[in-house]
């Protein structure tokens, strides 16, 4: 034994000096030198690239991989000469250097990848029958791709990868490069089409909620680390610690994740080994295998390597040595561990008010969209022969079914068809009346102008509807019979609702404000890699494009982004119209609503309060001279619309000198990444923003026509919040206009809005709540859900024998044991359906081992939910409301009386209004404890402030900006009130649509709870299995 010990087993680095030495090479083969059993033969440039393998040093074992400039075959040459023992094989390293080989060897392993095709060019722009673009996706050999797709070289050394964004995300293209400098992608809006000069793969985008992780690190088969980033995808802004180094952090993978690592060292036999893992809806997938591969900056993790490589070689060299594992290792390192950049605390969100024992554990946020353009439509009815053989040709056909143009083709189609129209609009249509003639030549002009808005077409503010009205019967060309073609259609085009810049500003202060207020003792670098740390952050929105832009913007905020919205947005943003969109449910109740909100109005009628509140009245916030207000209402709307029209001529004369394909010099694209007034056009005495004087009087003379009908004498009092839309808009936005009345006007609308927006809800408490619960019900089921998936996590982390299960959970799974966990996890059980992390989200843990975190198993959960301002009426009409349904008795409201109060004053939920519910963990009471977990409610009515009113410094700063300041969060109850958990689950369960109804969850990850701390403790390194050349013989 003595004499085996004397004999060194000669360890041959053959790799090119700049990877020998590394950093993180030099450390690992230090250690495995100390052990005092090898010696470490480094071969060096010269000796690689210039001298005969013969010459070259004799080794036992040998460490091999390719690099820029390594001469693969004369390595192969000296190893069959030599017949070392390979700690990585040479023959498949040759895979790794072809994109399209990699993806095949891990199909042949049946290894998850992505969805991907092939496009193979045998020379530069080589035109292929099998592929074929269009605007949003592209199809090869008939698999379609539909944007946003990822596009790869299949040169595995070019790393210039392209991700292609649909329109109706904005467009453009997101290349990612090897880092450079701070940078590791660029965002291009302008490019939309895909690369033609080489091959490429084309797979589909999977968005990681902006977190990749990155690589996982193999030693051998049974042993995988794992490390997280922020991707590159977001905002291409390299993250990094003050040593310059990219941060990232060790995360746990799950069973699956460990045997796919497993898999991948075997397929590839490649012992060290690092690949590409992405999570996405609950599974895996690997979309990149990297070859020889080290973790940087761990001490932990250079440990096991040169722990886990000493057993590998001598396994091979000297197996009668490999289990002798040295009771203390042999060096010596008492270098401090890295901190976390500011990640470290423990808790998250420690308050003084119930005693140092509280953390926060759950943030849950619903927030209306910033500031926007008024909401706009074109109804006009069509006989022209161009538009009704356009709208056939997009619905197939078929004469009786309606077509929808949203696409930038679409449109285009449209806009050229009315462009030949307008010059004539006023021919060749019978008609009663010229006055008829007029009304749809201007309304034709105006789809006109709004199709021309923004001289390209973005595909989110856009749309417009053609549904047939008249038929008439005619013979088919080849006179096999007749049909019915279309004589009459209706067309409607909606636009506007589109978020301003100061929309845009509004949400990205809003998300910084989230960041620095509420995660109490955090500091403003946690967020930053969300997903993989203490918080598990996850946004949602509705389908409305100002919706999602303002998510993207809040996020850009939220966690300190860079970069324009639209990679963001797609990244980080998940639309959920089903929860956050629609009044299909509650709109027979809201119609009931409104008719009586319109004999109160007119008749000045008001009900008897019913217990001394004054919102308790039907009708309550409505002015009592509302119908004497009406004619001047409509008198002042009709003064601001003829003084738009005066500019709108003037802006009509200027444009008829030019022809009309000149549009006008606004970008709404470039748009979206503004923060500032467009300081050129408000120089020129032009509407803020791509709103020209034509549309500016289109939209005043609707309001106009539609307020009050003059024949039948009727007011619409619907047509109210519109016009105060209007109003607010062009005082903040077109105030240098001057237009005359408009503060008059303001004010008026105001008077009469605070009172009908609210009522249009729900004209007394009772029809508040019921028509909230209709609008809500789902977005209510998805927060309970939220609750009580984070108050059983933290219950099982809290419960005694937690960390027992975990540790049990260590060792390596062979591929019996894995199956059965995944049999036993993936019980289909209502129960566990309604447990399913969160409704398909995946979670991911931070690995305690390699981290400095004293409580790495508590974790905050963060979910925010943007919407409209109709899910926010109604989720608040709910909170407040809720104790008045027969099914709960003798319960207070969960809103304390003085919020209530400043509630029925406020009345106006404005952009960016909010409800944030919080909930704390006491750690100091016992689990079955109603008051271990308790809700905290606040609410901001959003920019409410009047443009009229006076205001500070700052405030009239902003407003300078076009932008109105955002009303800090209120407290929803009294101070020093405790509400728990299960007091608000018993009071929103009534309203709330149940776990069951929800869509089951897609096919998950076999193993959801939590992951076990992967390998670290030496005395189980021995228990590995063993990887060298007989390994191979157990290939798939």
């Amino acid at each position: 034994m003595a004499q085996d010990r004397e004999q060194k087993i000669k360890i041959g680095v053959c790799v090119m000096e700049k990877k020998a030495t590394s950093s993180p090479m030099r450390r690992i083969l230090e250690r495995l030198e100390a052990f005092g059993e090898f010696e470490i033969i480094i071969f060096g440039d010269k000796v690689i690239v210039e001298d005969p393998i013969e010459s070259w040093p004799i080794c036992d074992c040998l460490i091999a991989f390719y690099s820029s400039g390594y001469p693969l075959q004369k390595v192969k040459a000296y190893v069959a000469l030599r017949k070392p023992f390979l700690v990585n094989e040479l023959e498949p390293q040759h895979l790794l250097h072809d994109r399209t080989k990699v993806y095949e060897r891990l199909e042949m392993y049946g290894i998850p990848i992505p969805n991907y095709a092939l496009v193979n060019r045998e020379y530069p722009y080589q035109e292929l029958d099998y592929f074929v673009e269009h605007e949003d996706f592209i199809e090869i050999l008939g698999k379609r791709f539909q944007k946003p797709f990822v596009e790869k070289p299949i040169d595995g050394d070019n790393h210039s990868i392209m991700i292609y964004y649909p329109s109706s995300a904005g467009g453009g293209m997101k290349e990612l490069f090897r880092k450079v400098g701070n940078r590791s992608s660029e965002f291009h809006p302008e490019v939309r089409r895909v690369r033609r000069e080489s091959s490429y793969i084309y797979e589909e985008f999977m968005p990681t909620g902006g977190t990749d992780v990155k690589v996982v690190y193999t030693v051998g088969p049974d042993y995988a680390h794992a490390e997280a980033r922020k991707s590159p995808v977001v905002d291409g802004v390299v993250m990094r610690n003050p040593d310059g180094k990219e941060v990232r952090y060790p995360v746990l993978l799950t069973p699956d994740e460990k045997q796919m690592a497993r898999d991948v060292c075997n397929a590839f036999q490649q012992a060290v080994c690092g690949f590409d893992l992405l999570r996405f809806k609950g599974r895996s997938y690997v979309c990149d295998v990297n070859g020889w591969s080290f973790v940087k900056n761990s001490h932990k993790y250079y440990d096991d390597a040169a722990c886990l490589l000493r057993k590998i070689i001598l396994d091979a060299k000297a197996p009668h040595l490999s289990s002798t594992i040295p009771p203390n290792l042999p060096w010596k390192v008492n270098e401090p561990v890295q901190p976390s950049d500011g990640l470290t605390r423990q808790g998250s969100g420690i308050i003084g008010t119930f005693g140092q024992s509280e953390e926060l554990r759950c943030v849950i946020a619903i927030i209306r969209h910033g500031d926007r353009t008024p909401k706009q439509k074109v109804k006009l009815k069509v006989t022209e022969e161009k538009l009704l053989n356009l709208m056939l040709k997009y619905n197939g056909g078929n004469t009786k079914a309606e077509t929808k143009l949203k696409s930038a083709v679409q449109l285009q189609d449209l806009l050229d068809a009315t462009r030949l129209l307008v010059p004539r609009a006023s021919s060749g249509r019978e008609s009663d009346s010229d006055a008829e003639d007029m009304e749809h030549a201007d309304k034709l002009h105006q789809v006109k102008a709004v199709l021309e808005e923004g001289g390209h077409f973005s595909g989110i503010y856009r749309k417009a509807q053609l549904k047939p009205l008249k038929w008439v019967k005619a013979s088919k060309p080849d006179g096999g019979g007749e049909f019915e073609h279309p004589v009459e259609a209706l067309m409607v085009l909606k636009y506007g609702g589109v978020l301003t810049h100061a929309g845009r500003k509004q949400a990205e202060e809003l998300g910084r404000y989230f960041r620095n207020n509420m995660y109490p003792g955090e500091g403003t670098g946690l967020l930053r890699l969300h997903s993989t740390y203490r918080h598990d952050l996850k946004i949602y929105s509705s389908d409305e494009g100002r919706v999602q832009m303002s998510a993207a913007a809040f996020a850009k905020g939220l966690l300190d982004l860079e970069g324009q919205l639209t990679p963001i947005l797609v990244s980080l943003v998940s639309k959920e119209s089903s929860m956050l969109d629609g009044l299909e449910d509650a709109r027979p109740e809201m119609k009931v609503a409104k008719a009586r909100l319109h004999d109160i109005i007119i008749s000045e009628g008001k009900s008897v309060t019913r217990n001394g509140s004054p919102w308790m009245v039907d009708g309550a916030g409505l002015p009592a001279n509302a119908s004497q207000l009406l004619p001047l209402l409509v008198q002042l709307t009709k003064k601001i619309t003829s003084q738009v029209k005066l500019l709108a001529e003037n802006e009509d004369e200027k444009l008829a000198t030019s022809k009309y394909t000149v549009l006008p010099p606004y970008d709404q694209a470039k748009a979206l990444g503004k923060t500032t007034i467009d300081a050129a056009r408000i120089a020129a005495g032009l509407p803020c923003g791509s709103e020209g004087f034509l549309l500016m009087h289109a939209r005043w003379k609707k309001l106009e026509r539609d307020l009050y009908n003059e024949r039948k004498d009727r007011y619409d009092v619907t047509q109210i919040p519109d016009i105060y839309d209007s109003c607010k808009y062009d005082l903040v936005h077109n105030a240098h206009l001057n237009l005359e009345g408009l503060p008059e006007l303001f004010k008026v609308a105001q008077l009469l809005a605070d009172g009908v927006i609210p009522n249009e809800y729900g004209i007394n408490p009772k029809q508040k709540l019921k028509i909230g619960s209709k609008i809500a019900r789902r977005l209510l089921g998805k927060i309970l859900i939220d609750l009580r998936n984070t108050r059983e996590e933290a219950i099982s982390v809290g419960e005694p024998n937690y960390n027992q299960e975990e540790t049990d959970l260590f060792r390596p799974l062979n591929k019996n044991e894995h199956t059965r966990r995944s049999n036993s996890t993936c019980d289909n059980s209502p129960k566990k359906n309604e447990d399913d992390d969160d409704d398909r989200e995946t979670k991911y843990r931070l690995d305690p081992k390699y981290a400095n975190v004293k409580t790495p198993e508590r974790h905050v959960r963060t979910r925010l939910y943007f919407t409209s301002e109709s899910h926010i009426h109604s989720l608040m009409n709910v909170l407040r409301f809720c104790n008045l349904d027969e099914s709960i008795q003798g319960e207070d409201s969960l809103v304390c009386s003085s919020a209530l109060e400043r509630l029925f004053k406020t009345r106006e939920l404005d952009y960016t209004s909010h409800i944030v519910l919080r909930m704390f963990e006491n750690i100091e009471v016992s689990l079955e404890d109603p008051k271990r977990f308790r809700i905290e409610m606040t609410f901001s009515h959003g920019a409410d402030l009047s443009p009229l009113q006076d205001h500070d410094n700052e405030a009239a700063c902003l407003l300078q900006e076009h932008t109105l300041p955002i009303m800090g969060p209120e407290r929803l109850q009294e101070a020093g009130s405790y509400l728990t958990l299960d007091k608000f689950e018993k009071m929103i369960r009534p309203f709330a649509m149940p776990a069951e109804d929800f869509p089951p969850p897609a096919a998950h990850q076999a193993f959801s709870g939590y992951f076990s701390r992967s390998g670290g403790v030496l005395e189980r390194l021995a228990s590995l299995w063993p990887f060298h050349r007989s390994s191979g013989n157990s290939l798939k």
